[in-house]
């Protein structure tokens, strides 16, 4: 019993779904200092990405939402796109576009009991920052060629046939403007004569 009232501390039970009251505040006590800061560390460089001139100490809804994708926070069952964007907007202060660090924190409150369900709000709000901690936004570079399946038959030019063979070189290189038209030959050799070219050197 001793246990369960400790575990309705700092946040009241509406139906089956938990909800902390604004009020109050979790006590950070069962958090790791190292933890917590891993997990601030990783707010700041989603904070960041993709506007240089960012500070890091407030996050825009869009990163906010990358961020919850990226980190699994968003599995699309328990918690989906519109569940992250209906939480940014009630954390974040009337009339601002982002969001700071502590309402960053009050998100992840509301989020946590949504995401594991079952667990009481410190376990939940725990596995969420467990989601979280170490993680940087994924790069979106260079599209490298990939080597699933069949797609790496269906790329390999050597292997090309008919009118589609004619657009690329002996290497693989792509012929361009000139493997895609019919360039008129008017050499007076028919196409794909080996000996083109010889005449006048035979005769």
């Amino acid at each position: 019993l001793a246990l369960l009232e400790m575990r309705c501390v700092g946040h009241e039970c509406v139906s089956s779904s938990c909800r902390w009251s604004s009020a109050s505040s979790l006590p950070t006590s069962f958090l790791h200092s190292s933890k917590m800061s891993e997990v601030e560390n990783a707010f700041r460089k989603f904070a960041v990405y993709g506007d240089t001139s960012a500070s890091g100490n407030d996050m825009t809804g869009k990163n906010f939402s990358k961020m919850c994708k990226e980190c699994g926070v968003m599995d699309g069952k328990a918690v989906t796109s519109t569940d992250i964007d209906i939480v940014f907007n009630k954390v974040k202060t009337k009339g601002a576009r982002t969001i700071t660090f502590a309402e960053f924190q009050q998100a992840m409150k509301e989020l946590c009991c949504k995401r594991f369900k079952g667990k009481s709000p410190e376990e939940a709000l725990q596995a969420v920052y467990g989601l979280i901690e170490g993680k940087e936004p994924g790069s979106v570079g260079a599209t490298k060629a990939t080597k699933v399946g069949g797609v790496e038959r269906l790329t390999d030019t050597s292997k090309y046939t008919g009118s589609h063979k004619e657009r690329f070189d002996e290497s693989g290189k792509g012929k361009g403007l000139a493997g895609r038209e019919d360039v008129t030959d008017s050499s007076g050799y028919v196409g794909a004569y080996k000996g083109a070219g010889t005449y006048d050197k035979t005769h």
